[in-house]
């Protein structure tokens, strides 16, 4: 695995089209419990080098009801984006994760992540790139539904502070699934 995550890291696929540079973002241990299929990283993770290193991340860490130092323990959580590096900004936010990283190498860190079990959706591209066909006509409905997708998937909203409206216009979220997750998250952890 450490062989692979440095290849990765060392990835200059999508080098010619990323007005930023590369600087893959992943994190991940053969024993890792949870796996966190994210979108990309945005400005602030590209510069850190950390995985969720923003308001995003502190929100995705209040939701799972952990701490930093069990955040970032790969022999807990995997983070694993869409996309490996920040795709630059678009009209309204970050472009879409870059669609060559989840084919190019999910895969094989899957042949390694023999010990998860739990894996996080995060955002509608990852539920897209998992779900499939199998994924409801909204973000929405899909997280509503949360239940038909376990034990394998657990579809989450991204939590940026641009979901705030989606937060509010949905308090089901926070009442069913947020206990839910922290249930599942004690459990493995």
């Amino acid at each position: 695995m450490q062989s692979l995550l440095k290849e990765i890291r060392q990835c200059q696929v999508c080098l010619p089209e990323l007005e930023h540079g590369v600087n893959p973002v992943l994190s991940a241990s053969p024993h890792s419990k949870i796996v966190i299929i994210g979108q990309a990283p945005g400005m602030a993770v590209h510069k850190s080098g950390v995985p969720w290193q923003d308001k995003s991340g502190d929100r995705l860490r209040e939701w799972l009801g952990v701490s930093e130092e069990q955040f970032y323990n790969p022999e807990i959580f995997a983070i694993i984006p869409m996309g490996f590096c920040y795709p630059g900004k678009g009209k309204s936010g970050d472009l879409p994760p870059r669609k060559e990283c989840a084919p190019l190498w999910h895969q094989l860190i899957w042949q390694h992540l023999t010990e998860a079990k739990l894996t996080l959706l995060i955002g509608s591209y990852a539920q897209s790139y998992y779900l499939s066909d199998n994924r409801k006509k909204t973000l929405t409905e899909t997280v509503k539904n949360f239940e038909e997708y376990l034990p394998s998937y657990l579809p989450l909203p991204h939590p940026s502070p641009r979901n705030n409206i989606w937060l509010k216009k949905n308090p089901w979220f926070l009442e069913e699934v947020i206990p839910y997750l922290r249930k599942e998250i004690e459990m493995v952890t």
